[in-house]
């Protein structure tokens, strides 16, 4: 069986990074070190099937006479179903915590509460206005360039979390998904995860239009450098991360690729 740097088996790896990502039917097989970091390392993948679901639809919601609005509302709406709002939930719990003020622990318990925030509500609202508004910007120029929008942006938002699972960022607190994942990715690994999936966005930019080859790579390398600085801040605040930090990672990464395509 095919191993990847990780240790562990590809098919373990890829279950790992579906079954803890999204909600599609995927059963993890191992729940270990080994296969979080194969898991980590393959979370692009996962972010590629969200992406290339979210562009379907609103690709065929033009197809059937929509305009760019409602396709932009529906392909938004796509990976937040298909990750049953664990991200956006996680991005409404970082803001609630870091909107608190108060100390790491007093933080870390308001982001575990089921209830939602100010901070949380007004986050939320703004994030999913921005990624609307730039998939309908995407979609007036073309339906291709809504497409390269909608996948680059799940893709960028998932190697967000690769780049945050990585060897050096501790874990706020033990148990959930954050601690599980939390160090278990080599940085040379991210880098080299970091530098495929840019390669491979410009790649995808190439079959829209020649601007779109640099404004594709551009929206990755922002992307996760958004992500990177929300990442440092929430590890000052509350020690590490946790599982609604990487939720709010994705978030920022994702928002920040549509704005970057959107534009030019």
């Amino acid at each position: 069986m095919p191993k990847t740097a990780s240790g562990a088996s590809v098919p373990d790896s890829l279950r790992f990074a579906f079954g803890t990502l999204t909600v599609l039917p995927v059963k993890v097989a191992r729940w270990d070190r080994d296969a979080a970091r194969g898991g980590m390392l393959c979370a692009p993948v996962a972010g590629l099937v969200v992406g290339a679901g979210a562009a379907l639809a609103g690709v065929a919601l033009l197809a059937m006479g929509s305009g760019p609005l409602l396709a932009a509302v529906a392909t938004a709406a796509v990976p937040a179903a298909l990750t049953r709002g664990l991200h956006l939930d996680g991005l409404a719990d970082t803001a609630d915590g870091l909107g608190s003020a108060k100390p790491a622990e007093d933080a870390l318990r308001i982001m575990k509460q089921s209830d939602i925030g100010p901070f949380g509500v007004i986050t939320l609202l703004f994030v999913l206005l921005a990624q609307v508004a730039a998939l309908a910007q995407a979609y007036e120029v073309s339906w291709g360039r809504g497409v390269l929008a909608a996948v680059v942006s799940a893709v960028a938002a998932r190697l967000a979390l690769t780049l945050a699972a990585r060897t050096g960022v501790p874990a706020a607190r033990p148990g959930g998904l954050g601690a599980a994942v939390a160090g278990t990715v080599p940085v040379r690994g991210a880098l080299l995860v970091a530098a495929a999936v840019t390669g491979a966005a410009a790649g995808g930019g190439a079959l829209v239009g020649t601007y779109d080859i640099g404004r594709a790579a551009v929206a990755v390398v922002l992307s996760v450098l958004a992500a990177e600085l929300l990442l440092r801040h929430c590890t000052g605040r509350f020690g590490g991360i946790t599982g609604d930090v990487f939720g709010g990672l994705a978030e920022t990464a994702a928002t920040t690729a549509l704005v970057v395509l959107c534009l030019g």
